[in-house]
């Protein structure tokens, strides 16, 4: 915007954020999966209590001294709750970022080369689609024994499948746009085809499925520690936590906070998945205007 001040032009400029940004869901989940992701980091620094602290009174009820009551064992379910955060989350994080690699290569090999190399890859990826997810995953953490780590890599197993068929489809469209062809003319090698034409085009429908997955990757992580295949005792670990809590029906805070945690991680970057998926795609902005203009026609 521009006017006139004292015979001179001065420029106002105003940052416009994309309307996804802006909208409620958007904000909500930015602000709880930031809020969550700070915890993740500084937990460990500013909880009243060690995790695995046993200086409570057993099984006491949410109050002044004890904001989530203490579990059976007499430890700070708050205290608990927020270093679990610290041990939930970056692994979600790790889990998605280990399956979108391993995905996004296998799909973009299957995709860039076709015939023989795509249907044998490809056959490989829907040899792991058949299993129920869940399914899988439990089996391949049984096999590897109970443990964190394990669990981790059970997950990952489970999860790149869906990367490998999103990077094969948007590799398939762009492999014969001309300026891909150009670069193979002037005789670039797959690689570097791969790394400046193509990788930037895939990376936003990527990030969008990496950043809903977290959440399904926080549930898995925590379904398999409930099962016991997961995080072992006294590690906080928010599926954990709920197992534990079944020996103690009464003491009902013992399940709903760290099913409560569960439920806005979850929630927070499935709003912040949809808010990006719309930033990255132009035509659903263009169309959201369009809807806006009296003529129909975006301004």
């Amino acid at each position: 915007m521009t006017g006139e001040v004292g015979g001179r032009k001065s420029v106002r400029w105003r940052m416009r954020w994309p309307r996804a940004w802006r909208t409620p869901l958007g904000v909500i989940g930015t602000v709880i999966a930031l809020a969550w992701v700070i915890v993740a980091f500084t937990a460990q620094w500013w909880v009243p209590y060690p995790p695995n602290a046993q200086v409570l009174p057993r099984l006491q009820p949410p109050g002044i001294d004890t904001l989530m009551g203490t579990d059976a064992n007499g430890r700070d379910v708050f205290s608990r709750l927020m270093t679990g955060a610290t041990t939930t989350i970056p692994l979600a994080l790790i889990l998605v970022l280990a399956a979108l690699v391993i995905g996004a290569v296998i799909g973009s090999v299957a995709g860039y080369n076709g015939r023989w190399v795509d249907e044998t890859l490809m056959r490989i990826t829907d040899l792991f689609m058949a299993f129920p997810t869940v399914i899988l995953a439990m089996v391949v953490a049984a096999s590897l024994g109970p443990s964190l780590f394990n669990a981790v890599i059970a997950a990952v197993v489970v999860s790149w499948p869906q990367y490998a068929r999103v990077t094969r489809s948007v590799v398939l469209g762009l492999r014969t746009q001309n300026y891909v062809v150009a670069g193979r003319l002037l005789g670039f090698s797959p690689v570097r085809t791969l790394w400046t034409d193509i990788l930037p085009n895939v990376a936003g429908p990527i990030v969008v499925l990496a950043t809903l997955d977290v959440g399904a990757a926080i549930l898995l992580l925590s379904g398999l520690s409930f099962l016991g295949l997961g995080a072992q005792p006294p590690t906080p670990e928010w599926g954990s936590m709920i197992s534990a809590a079944m020996q103690n029906f009464d003491a009902w805070w013992l399940g709903v906070f760290p099913g409560l945690a569960i439920l806005t991680v979850v929630m927070a970057f499935n709003f912040l998945g949809d808010a990006l998926r719309d930033v990255l795609d132009p035509s659903s902005e263009v169309a959201h205007e369009q809807t806006q203009s009296p003529t129909g026609v975006a301004s």
